[in-house]
């Protein structure tokens, strides 16, 4: 794991933060945008007093970096997979409370990023790192100890396939056929490629298969102990989100018979989930099958630092 040390001159940046910033660079980053991750750490470089860089090869190096951190604040660089795995691995150390984690947005997968305010241009998103404000947010912890920042999703209806990851995967954009390969790409295969990207942004994003591809499941969903539905209720969907108060709110779109079902919404600390084996997205993660899992929202529990204003 490559580590670099940089500290801001006091005359070329005197309204520089007095932060002292642990940039820890995914290396998924790395390898499909590493020109937003050199631009995101030259702002921080030379907005904060000083900056220590890591560059972690795989999970257990980021691990870590993150876990030594010190007295720093913690900036990732990465897509939402980073973002979540570093809560998640703050959550196991008990650390959440103390930590105000910052994030600079790179990558494809940025859905979650988005939703929760954070700029993903490379600048913006490293302004707001140096002039931004902490805010503390809510989240769901189930009772395997996993957490959840933006929703549990029941069945795992597949995510979209972003058009540029889409571009790549049929055009063969992999190592070896495109720089950094071992071989130079040649000029009949860029031009496929080419036409490909083309084909793919002309297209909107969609999902590999439809949400519902999963059929209904019969589940037993409880809220504060109490039954919202049960097993004898087939159900097209069941979502829990992190309210706000501390709150989960739960919809459940029961499957309509004849006439259209107005979905259930209710709100509640504790949500039970019970039924056949079934499984389940927490956020990008597809989880289970479990017979019954169970979130508790927690208020305020992790801090993110968001752009001022």
């Amino acid at each position: 794991m490559a580590e670099v040390a940089t500290s801001a001159s006091s005359s070329a940046n005197s309204s520089a933060r007095s932060d002292q910033l642990l940039v820890v660079v995914d290396p998924v980053a790395r390898r499909l945008d590493g020109e937003s991750v050199r631009i995101a750490k030259d702002v921080l470089s030379a907005g904060a007093a000083h900056t220590k860089v890591c560059l972690p090869d795989g999970p257990e190096e980021f691990a870590r970096a993150l876990g030594r951190r010190g007295s720093r604040r913690p900036v990732v660089i990465g897509d939402d997979g980073a973002l979540l795995r570093a809560v998640a691995l703050l959550h196991r150390r008990r650390e959440l409370a103390g930590c105000a984690l910052a994030v600079v947005p790179v990558g494809t997968a940025l859905g979650l990023a988005r939703s929760l305010g954070l700029p993903t241009g490379a600048v913006a998103a490293a302004r707001a790192v140096l002039d931004g404000a902490e805010r503390r947010l809510d989240l769901l912890v189930d009772d395997s100890d996993g957490v959840v920042l933006g929703a549990v999703g029941i069945p795992p209806a597949p995510l979209p396939v972003p058009v540029r990851e889409r571009a790549q995967t049929h055009a063969g954009t992999g190592p070896g056929t495109g720089p950094g390969g071992p071989g130079p790409v040649r000029p009949w295969l860029r031009t496929c490629q080419s036409l490909v990207r083309t084909l793919a942004a002309s297209r909107p994003a969609r999902n590999a298969v439809p949400p519902g591809a999963a059929g209904p499941a019969r589940l037993r969903v409880e809220v504060d102990g109490a039954t919202l539905v049960d097993l004898d209720q087939p159900v097209e969907a069941v979502t829990v989100t992190p309210g706000a108060g501390g709150v989960a709110v739960v919809e459940v779109r029961p499957l309509p018979v004849g006439a259209r079902v107005t979905p259930l919404t209710v709100s509640g600390r504790t949500v039970t989930v019970s039924g056949a084996h079934f499984r389940y997205r927490a956020d990008a993660v597809v989880c289970g099958p479990v017979g019954t899992r169970t979130w508790v929202a927690r208020e305020g529990a992790w801090g993110l630092t968001l752009p001022a204003g």
